[in-house]
């Protein structure tokens, strides 16, 4: 079947699918983006991912490209040309349009929208239970990570020195030597006393929709939590760790850095948690 792209008001097929080589994306990453997971054909948590959409297109002064409502109606297209009715994710990509290459912003406002949209095997079963493994790394990026931007290349090169090492991903670490988050994901552990702790949401960190969403699920089973900075020491100690974001979901950490967490295997607190996600999206997935 061939895959369906959306480019500026057009629906084109996806290996068709460009942008002019003026677009301020390509020159100069001047956007963002989200990815959105699907789960049985339904965008899961999709407001939670507009909201942090606006959050960084006004943080980037990059005007909408159409009406939240209008983008809405444009993602279930996306979807449903795509045939997509089970497990995948729908990326989104705005950017400050096409212009002249100049640093400053161009004097128009008419930003660009890509859309696309693939299957994807969520995590499932009893892949949970074998965990991946994380190493640390300094954290290069800029001052803004709380803008979900697309310059993206020093979670790049964190996630191929990870691969490069046999892990899975990268955790990276402040001046500080306290953990923000991964390359790809939010980063958690449960302490000796069987505390919940993740970065308080800042500038330092993105503020993933999947760790929102696990927030309040932790919330209503009266998970004990603290939204706060952690050292790679403290990390290593802890009786468990785990990643958040849309495509891992809720993934076990059972090595940091070659030391095993815990027990050095998926923990109580994060199997009863991937419990609680999967059944958040099977609860989307019915419409419910």
């Amino acid at each position: 079947m061939t895959r369906i792209a959306y480019v500026n008001g057009r629906y084109v097929p996806h290996h068709e699918a460009a942008v002019h080589i003026e677009d301020r994306g390509y020159q100069f990453a001047d956007g963002v983006y989200e990815v959105i997971a699907v789960r049985r054909g339904r965008l899961v948590d999709e407001n939670g991912h507009l909201d942090r959409l606006k959050h960084s297109l006004s943080e980037l002064r990059i005007a909408w490209p159409l009406s939240r409502r209008a983008l809405k109606i444009i993602l279930r297209e996306v979807v449903r040309r795509n045939r997509l009715n089970g497990d995948g994710m729908v990326y989104l990509q705005v950017t400050r349009g096409v212009a002249p290459r100049s640093h400053a912003f161009p004097d128009h406002r008419e930003s660009a929208l890509v859309v696309t949209a693939r299957r994807l095997r969520l995590l499932q079963g009893n892949e949970a239970d074998a965990g991946v493994d994380v190493i640390t790394i300094p954290d290069i990026r800029w001052k803004r990570c709380d803008i979900k931007s697309i310059s993206l290349l020093p979670n790049i090169l964190g996630k191929q020195q990870a691969e490069d090492s046999g892990a899975s991903e990268a955790w990276m670490v402040d001046s500080g030597g306290q953990v923000t988050e991964g390359t790809l994901s939010n980063a958690w552990i449960v302490t000796e006393m069987g505390e919940l702790v993740t970065r308080d949401a800042s500038r330092a960190i993105l503020n993933g929709i999947t760790r929102q969403a696990v927030l309040r699920l932790a919330t209503e089973a009266e998970i004990a939590f603290s939204e706060r900075p952690f050292t790679v020491n403290e990390a290593k100690a802890a009786r468990e760790a785990f990643i958040t974001g849309t495509t891992v979901l809720v993934t076990p950490v059972v090595r940091i850095d070659g030391e095993p967490v815990g027990d050095g295997r998926t923990g109580e607190f994060t199997a009863k948690l991937l419990a609680f996600y999967a059944r958040h999206m099977d609860n989307q997935g019915k419409g419910t």
